[in-house]
């Protein structure tokens, strides 16, 4: 019996049920292990393959987010900060969400991964998480998720009732724009242009008024276009022009790399900048400067100074 086939899938689900990239390879691994060792148990009038491998994902994540807060990200936790001069001091005993790198899965199964919407679903009890996904975005019957949890369709109903009431108007796909829509390429390649020449007013002229700027782990965020280029200028005061982007997507959404420069030359690793786009603007940028998140997207640490900037 072949369950390999099924590794990506399983990682997007665990993914959106526990906000962590590493998390999910672990419980997708152990799934397919699980699965593995009881395949003589497997009983395929009951129910096929796919069913019975989410009902294991399922039951392991579950249990692994026993007793266990949510992963937010910065933006979730407070209002946003007035002082874009404040020390940048990473909180390191929060489990933030994380990113997921796309290019490392098939196209289908990265759908539905938008950060706003991950982060959002953090938000519900382990269990409507679950029937969520299982129902809204795998498409699961409600018979086969009442199976997969060992409950009642009518439990199953319930549970996505409430989910779908408290998710009402969060992260509307259809507000949104896909990375390889042309408007939002020249975003983002305009984007490029102005941070690599750490042109700030060129940058704010692309950003939606009321711009969000966060940058875990460092608990701080920023609201609004001023104070997103007032940080940006503080950026290039630190750390010099010549910074470099390599442009990628996360979360099915348009990404970069952002490698800074160094004092004996070429560009180091420095962030991964996950960018929400819409009506033409920047309206969310996500920073994510933990070194362990960046190495879940096999990025290259270092690049030459003079070295071609391409798409990853």
């Amino acid at each position: 019996m072949e369950f390999g086939a099924y590794r990506g899938e399983l990682v997007a689900f665990c993914y959106r049920m526990t906000g962590s990239f590493h998390e999910a390879e672990d419980l997708a691994q152990e799934t397919l292990l699980r699965a593995w060792k009881a395949r003589d148990r497997y009983d395929p009038e009951r129910a096929s393959v796919r069913t019975w491998l989410y009902r294991i994902a399922a039951n392991a994540c579950l249990t692994a987010l026993e007793g266990r807060g949510r992963r937010p990200l910065p933006s979730g936790l407070g209002t946003p900060s007035e002082d874009t001069g404040a020390p940048l001091v990473p909180s390191l005993d929060v489990p933030w969400l994380e990113p997921f790198p796309d290019a490392r899965f098939d196209v289908e199964v990265r759908a539905d991964l938008r950060l706003a919407w991950v982060a959002a679903v953090q938000h519900l009890p382990a269990r409507q998480r679950a029937v969520l996904v299982l129902r809204e975005v795998l498409a699961f019957s409600a018979a086969e998720v009442a199976e997969q949890l060992g409950t009642t369709v009518p439990a199953v109903n319930s549970a996505l009732q409430r989910a779908r009431a408290a998710l009402a108007g969060v992260g509307d796909a259809g507000e949104l724009s896909e990375p390889d829509d042309r408007e939002v390429r020249a975003v983002i390649q305009r984007y490029v242009r102005a941070f690599e020449a750490a042109d700030v007013t060129a940058l704010v002229r692309l950003l939606a008024d009321d711009a969000i700027l966060e940058m875990p782990p460092v608990p701080l965020w920023y609201r609004g276009a001023r104070d997103y280029g007032l940080f940006i200028e503080r950026v290039f005061r630190m750390r010099g022009g010549g910074w470099g982007m390599r442009q990628l997507t996360a979360n099915g959404q348009p990404a970069l790399a952002a490698y800074a420069p160094e004092p004996g030359g070429g560009r180091r690793l420095h962030t991964l900048q996950v960018f929400t786009v819409a009506g033409g603007r920047v309206t969310h940028n996500a920073v994510f400067g933990d070194p362990h998140v960046l190495e879940g997207f096999a990025l290259p640490l270092r690049v030459e100074a003079d070295g071609p900037q391409r798409p990853c």
